[in-house]
């Protein structure tokens, strides 16, 4: 069963404005998570059932934030919530 990932408006917002080669790297992350499931760490309070995994992007440590639909348990859906350094990552994440 293929796993369909989906875009939300500010995340495709935030991925219009990288540079041809960091697409690549996060074409690749994404790639990666939606082969693998595990490879994100789901968070807890506030932020539950959110899920970031974290890669570099230019020698930075870049997180991507997801989330499984209808659950995590038998998902159809990958949705991309958003991407960045982790300097306000979770502030804005919350908004």
């Amino acid at each position: 069963m293929a796993l369909n990932v989906v875009a939300t408006p500010s995340f495709t917002r935030i991925a219009k404005k990288l540079h041809a080669k960091d697409k690549k790297v996060l074409d690749a992350a994404i790639r990666a998570v939606a082969a693998d499931l595990s490879l994100g760490i789901e968070k807890r309070g506030d932020l539950a059932e959110v899920f970031v995994y974290k890669f570099k992007m230019n020698a930075q440590e870049t997180l991507l934030a997801y989330s499984l639909r209808p659950d995590k348990k038998k998902p159809t859906e990958l949705v991309l919530l958003a991407v960045g350094p982790h300097e306000n990552f979770y502030t804005q994440l919350k908004r």
